[in-house]
C-alpha cells in the first residue's frame, strides 16, 4: 500500500506547473497596464460629462486655475449661481488616474482637455509612461 508521492512525481508536477506558467504569464503581463489605459479614458469621459453639465448650468467651463475641484465644490458662488448642492461628481476630492496621480485639467477657452501623465507621473514618455490626452486619445 502506497501512502505518498515520490520525489520524482512531485518534481514532475512542479515542472509541468512551471511550463504552464511560462506559457500563460507573458499573455497576462502587460494586460494590467492596457486595462489602466482603458480605465483612464472611461474616467476621463465621466469627468468630461460632468464638465459639460457644469457648462450647461453655468454658461462656461471652470477656469484652469479652478480645476476639477470646481466640479465638487463651488469655487465662486457669485459667479456660478446654478451649482448643485452635491456638486457635479460623486466624490469628495478630485479624481485620480489609475496610477494615483491627479488629472490635469486645461481650459482652452471654449474647449477643455484632460491629461493623465501615465505611470511615471511625468510629462512625455513611452509605453505605460506615455501621457494620455482626452482630446487626442479618448474623445468619442
Amino acid at each position: 500500500m502506497r501512502k505518498g508521492f515520490s520525489l520524482i512525481e512531485i518534481m514532475i508536477v512542479i515542472i509541468i506547473l512551471g511550463l504552464l506558467a511560462s506559457l500563460v504569464m507573458p499573455n497576462l503581463i502587460g494586460q494590467s497596464e492596457e486595462a489602466k489605459k482603458k480605465l483612464v479614458c472611461i474616467q476621463m469621459q465621466s469627468i468630461a460629462d460632468a464638465l459639460k453639465t457644469f457648462k450647461l448650468q453655468n454658461g462656461t467651463y471652470p477656469t484652469t486655475e479652478e480645476g476639477l475641484e470646481a466640479l465638487i465644490k463651488n469655487p465662486d458662488p457669485d459667479k456660478y449661481k446654478s451649482f448643485p448642492a452635491n456638486g457635479f461628481l460623486d466624490t469628495k476630492s478630485a479624481p485620480l488616474d489609475p496610477w494615483k496621480h491627479p488629472y490635469i485639467y486645461v481650459n482652452n477657452g471654449g474647449e477643455f482637455d484632460l491629461i493623465s501623465l501615465g505611470a511615471d507621473g511625468k510629462e512625455g514618455g513611452d509605453g505605460e509612461n506615455a501621457d494620455i490626452s482626452y482630446m487626442k486619445n479618448c474623445k468619442r
